[in-house]
């Protein structure tokens, strides 16, 4: 069942909001579950305004506002029909222990992966992506990433824990293949002259035609396996004040939803959905664009699927 439903058998936009879009908390990964929603309420490895570990919860909160739709426009089929999904609830760890929250992360996902199902995780700052490429990146190889950001992250530091580097040591480890990822939103300073990554700036993604973008998006991915990650400091601050590094200039709600909808025919592996910090947000307008986002992705994995 994809809603958690009230004694009249109805979607509440304000009752029992306990998980995402109110799927089944569970932590079975049997024949019945074909994708998993993740939390990971961690967020010491920012460098701006931390409260991003509050993502998770914001985002589910938030999702409740999507309940009430059972065929979310403009898809055509009801979610349940064609991806059967969970929500696999938070990973825990010890307070500030960092060491062990990698140890954990990476062990849940690559359990999620091993048993042949598509994640969906909840962060946190933007540092988990990277234990989480390397889960993914066991099940699947050497992986194209599309990712939707204010900022590159492909600072080259040696720090354990930089929400900034993670696309620095990807590409080293072997996880990622640059020459077929590419970043969208991009809006603050990187090595222009060594960039090993295909740049859709937000200037450009704005101002050109939703098919040039994703036609740049799909020759740069080829038929590669893709990680998609989404910062959501992607969006302007318009649209997504409650983030820990807020950069003017960035795309509208409607453009990002329209960009991750066009995407449905790639093979889209894993996701993320990042740098929610519900304390700077307002009248939840960040968690809700965030909720939306992974609503959206939900649905373009599930069309992919009903191709094949």
């Amino acid at each position: 069942m994809f809603y958690v439903r009230d004694l009249d058998n109805e979607p509440n936009t304000y009752a029992n909001v306990f998980s995402f879009m109110g799927l089944p908390l569970s932590r079975e990964l049997n024949e019945d579950v074909d994708a998993v929603i993740m939390g990971i309420p961690y967020d010491l490895a920012t460098s701006g305004r931390s409260g991003a570990r509050m993502g998770p919860t914001g985002i589910r909160q938030a999702s409740a506002q999507l309940r009430w739709e059972e065929k979310r426009w403009p898809w055509t089929f009801h979610l349940a029909d064609k991806l059967r999904c969970v929500d696999y609830g938070d990973i825990c760890f010890t307070d500030g222990d960092s060491d062990e929250m990698l140890e954990v992360l990476k062990a849940e996902a690559s359990k999620i992966f091993a048993a042949d199902k598509t994640l969906l995780s909840f962060g946190g700052d933007h540092f988990l992506t990277l234990p989480l490429l390397r889960a993914a990146a066991e099940k699947h190889g050497q992986m194209a990433l599309i990712h939707f950001d204010a900022h590159t992250d492909t600072e080259a530091s040696e720090a354990k824990y930089n929400h900034g580097s993670m696309f620095y040591h990807a590409p080293k480890e072997g996880l990622i293949k640059p020459e077929n990822s590419i970043q969208v939103g991009i809006r603050t300073e990187y090595d222009y002259d060594n960039h090993p990554f295909q740049v859709l700036d937000a200037a450009w993604a704005n101002e050109h035609s939703l098919e040039e973008v994703l036609s740049n998006i799909k020759q740069r991915v080829a038929d590669m396996p893709v990680y998609l990650s989404f910062d959501i400091d992607c969006l302007d601050p318009a649209y997504a004040p409650g983030t820990g590094t807020p950069v003017s200039g960035g795309l509208s709600s409607d453009r990002a939803l329209q960009i991750v909808r066009g995407l449905q025919d790639l093979n889209i592996v894993a996701a993320d959905v990042m740098e929610v910090a519900p304390a700077y947000d307002h009248a939840e307008v960040t968690s809700l664009a965030a909720a939306t986002l992974a609503l959206e992705l939900l649905h373009v994995i599930a069309a992919k699927r009903s191709a094949i």
